[in-house]
Parts: C-alpha cells; structure tokens; sequence
C-alpha cells in the first residue's frame, strides 16, 4: 500500500500562496513568484496532464518524475478547487482527485470526471483516496488538508519545494496544529530556484 504524503512549494517563511487569494487572482499576491523555479531550469519538464510545461534543473526532473509516478490520487479543499477553476476538467497529475468539502459541485459529478467529493471529514476523504490510488500514493495538496491529516495523525511524509522567496503574508502552511510535530529528514534536494526538502512523520 502507498503512503499518504504532502507536497507543495512554500516560500522561506512559511508561505504557500499570497495574500487576497481569489479566483482571479488564485496565487494570491506576488504568489506566482513560488514558482518561479518552474521556469528557471535548462531541462523540459511536461506534466501529464493539461499539457502544463515546465523548465526545470535535470535535479528538480528527477524529483518530479518520482513524484508524478508514484501519485496515484490526490486529496485537496475545496476553495483550491475552486480557485484553480478545476483545473479545467483534469488535474496537472492527471489522477482522480478526492475534494473535500461541505456542498458537492452538482455540475462536476458526472460520468467520467475525475473529481470526488466527500463531505464528512478529511478520514473519509483520505480513505476514498487510498482506494482510488491502490498501491500508490495519496498526495494531500493544500495548507488546510496538509493540517488536518496532521491532526489526526493520517499523513506519513512531508515533502516541500522550498523557493528562496519571503512573501511576508498570504496562506501559512503550519498553521492551526494541535501538537507539537517531530519529522525525519529523508533528503534534502538542490535544483535551480529551488530546493527539495522530504521528511516522515515521527508518529
């Protein structure tokens, strides 16, 4: 069976989306200066789906396409659904996505979508996901699911992009914890404008 591991890109500070997030506005502001790392590398990197391209470090390739092929479903909140407009009908990892949220999108449940949407808390939504992913990976993907799985003790590894970027304020990503949490580096990664950090979860 696959882990359950979060992965997202955050500036210096703590930081994984600027201030005033909204849906023309989804990064938040200065936000896009995240991922800047996506384009500041000499090595073509193309996600599976939508067709979203990125320019990355061959180290950062390596480190994306271990993350991409081990992902078997993803689990996010829906404000994020709805600021990236759902990604057009097909997350960039194009793996069935589990939603977590309060009322169900009726125009996205349909045959052939790869959205489910779960309404009573963020164990249903991981054990839906785990058994969409099979033996792959649950990747959990924002700063309020990343903190709910801690605090019910779901997540097994932490792994960030970290981008040379102070934002000052917008989304934190550690915030609203129970408890104190104790990690295990696992390795530390150094692409251009960026750098991978994976860490398990002492539980």
């Amino acid at each position: 069976m696959g882990k359950v591991i979060f992965n997202m890109t955050m500036s210096l500070d703590g930081f994984v989306s600027g201030a005033n997030d909204r849906p023309d506005n989804p990064l938040g502001d200065d936000g896009e200066s995240l991922f800047k790392w996506y384009e500041s590398g000499d090595t073509d990197y193309a996600f599976p789906g939508m067709g979203l391209k990125a320019k990355v470090s061959k180290a950062s390739v390596k480190r994306l396409d271990e993350a991409i092929k081990s992902a078997g479903a993803l689990v996010t909140a829906r404000k994020t659904f709805d600021l990236a407009n759902a990604w057009g009908g097909q997350h960039p990892a194009d793996v069935p996505v589990v939603v977590l949220t309060h009322h169900v999108p009726q125009e996205w449940v349909k045959e052939g979508s790869p959205f489910n949407f779960v309404t009573n808390g963020i164990e249903s939504a991981v054990q839906k996901a785990k058994a969409l992913a099979g033996q792959k990976n649950v990747i959990v993907g924002t700063a309020t699911t990343l903190q709910q799985c801690l605090n019910a003790g779901l997540l097994d590894e932490i792994t960030i992009d970290l981008a040379p970027v102070v934002l000052g304020k917008g989304v934190k990503l550690f915030d609203n914890l129970t408890h104190m949490l104790q990690l295990e580096q696992i390795s530390v990664v150094e692409g251009h404008g960026v750098t991978h950090l994976q860490y398990r979860v002492v539980k």
